[in-house]
Parts: structure tokens; sequence; C-alpha cells
């Protein structure tokens, strides 16, 4: 007797579930057609028939019956191996768990993080926005591996942490295409009186950009502020004003918003941190971040 065939095994096992050629077809994305064909070529391998016409249905044979018996020990044991396996290699990817203060921009988390979720051993993120103070608590207690925040922990806390500054970068102002041709003129003077967004109070930059426009005696009118820097992009994006954001995303921005660039206002510096309890960076995923900002982002 010839070897057996999975694939006409596996054939025969859904034709035998479904009672239907039809129906097996449908499942294993064939025709009717070339399913009856390979039953055919399978009974006639064994030397047996496996199913008989009632009608216009068909059944098992005694033989369809017994090897069904096998058939169902076989796939079941796959299914229970592939089972198996998905639960073994998640149990190898650990979990990285990263503290994100509300006030850094999306854009650049996102850009951060991609290489930890592409190390060969990849990371499962844990990721948590929110304020900054509250997640250096959560650090504390060691609920969190790293933070990334828009400023430096502050000196006056009583936690165990260090800073590592990422890196820096300027600032550009963006817009719809329809306010860059309403305000027109040179950068930054064609700012004047237009509707701008600024971020909130609680963002680093704020106090920056604020200085920005008193030295360049602009007066642009503040639509609104915004703590959440995807809002304020959001807004951005449908025309309510203009709105400054890394220069380093410049195109991701652009392509993302559809909007346009108006002037670069690199003497507006932003930061960005990391926040860990250990002093040195070990942790591949921590290291995967720190390397990308030096080499990818800040460059």
């Amino acid at each position: 007797m010839p070897a057996l065939n999975f694939k006409h095994l596996r054939y025969y096992w859904t034709v035998a579930k479904t009672g239907s050629i039809t129906k097996a077809a449908e499942k294993l994305h064939l025709t009717a057609h070339a399913v009856s064909g390979q039953i055919n070529e399978f009974e006639h391998s064994l030397g047996v028939e496996l199913f008989k016409k009632n009608g216009r249905n068909i059944e098992l044979t005694d033989a369809g019956r017994r090897i069904l018996v096998y058939a169902d020990d076989i796939f079941n044991s796959g299914d229970q191996l592939l089972d198996a396996l998905r639960d073994h290699l998640q149990a190898r990817r650990r979990t990285f768990r990263v503290g994100i203060a509300d006030t850094v921009p999306k854009v650049i988390a996102y850009r951060l993080l991609q290489p930890a979720i592409e190390l060969e051993e990849p990371v499962r993120l844990n990721c948590r926005e929110g304020r900054l103070d509250l997640l250096l608590a959560e650090l504390a207690l060691h609920r969190l591996d790293v933070i990334i925040a828009d400023r430096p922990m502050g000196t006056q806390t009583s936690i165990r942490a260090y800073n590592h500054l990422l890196g820096k970068c300027g600032l550009t102002v963006f817009g719809t295409s329809t306010l860059a041709k309403k305000y027109k003129g040179s950068f930054p003077a064609c700012l004047q009186h237009a509707p701008f967004l600024i971020p909130g109070e609680d963002v680093a930059v704020q106090a920056k950009i604020l200085r920005w426009m008193e030295e360049w005696e602009l007066h642009p009118i503040i639509v609104g502020e915004f703590d959440d820097g995807a809002l304020m992009k959001a807004f951005g994006r449908a025309g309510a004003g203009f709105f400054l954001a890394p220069t380093a995303m410049k195109k991701e921005i652009c392509s993302q918003h559809n909007v346009v660039a108006i002037g670069d206002v690199p003497n507006i510096v932003e930061e960005i941190y990391l926040i860990t309890i250990e002093r040195r960076l070990n942790d591949p995923a921590i290291l995967a971040i720190s390397q990308a900002a030096k080499h990818d982002i800040f460059a």
C-alpha cells in the first residue's frame, strides 16, 4: 500500500464532516469537481469506497466511518500542536510597559517605539498615556519599564530615577493650503493676525512659543490651546488655524494631515526624554528606542 496522502485525507475528512462535496469545496476554496476528483484518487489509492450515494446526498461507507475515527485523531492532534506552538511563541514575547506623557507628539512616540516591536525577540507593548507625575508614580512602583516625556523629571521629585535625553528638534508651522494662500508673505510676518493653535500650558514647549511670538512682535489670533497634540492637528487639518509640530516629522505630518509647511522655527527646540529606574540603558527594547532616536529621528 502506498504512503498516506494527507492532502487527500484532509479533503475526505472535510467532506465527511460537512456531509457534502459542495460545502466541503466552499470550505476548502476549491471547485466541487476538483474535490470530487481528489476523493476518487484517494479511494483508488486505498482500494476502498469511502462514500456512497443516498438519493441526492452522500453518506459514509463502513470503511469511511472507520477511517473517520483516525482522521479525527490526526487533525485534532494537528490543531492541538498549532495551539501549543502559538502559546509557546506568545509566552516568549515579554511585555514591555511604556508610559507616554500625554504631551509627547503621537507621531514621535510611534517612531520611537517601532524598533522595539521589530527586534529579533519582539516585545508585546503595553502603552499607558497620562500626566507625567502620575506616570512617575507608576514607574516608582515598577509598573512601568520606561517613560517617554517632553521634559526631564524635576529635581524636586522624591522618585529615584534617571533622565536620558533622546534628542532635540526644531518646530515647523503647518497649515492648510487655503490658509497658506490667504496669509501670504514672508515668514513669520505672514502669521500676523492669523488664526493659530498652540499647545496647552502643560506642554513644555508652550512658553517657548509665546516667547518667540513676543520677540517677533507677532499677534496671531489664538483660536485654542490643546494639551492633546493629536486633537490640535485635527483642528489644524480642518483649517481652524496654523499649528506647530516637530520639524523631524515634517513629511509625515504633511502627508497624514493634508497640510503644508509654512516655515521652520529652529530656535524653538522640543526635547524628548526617556526616564528609567536604571542609570544605564541595558534593556534591548529601551536600547532600540535610544538608537532609533539618535540615528534616525533626531539625527
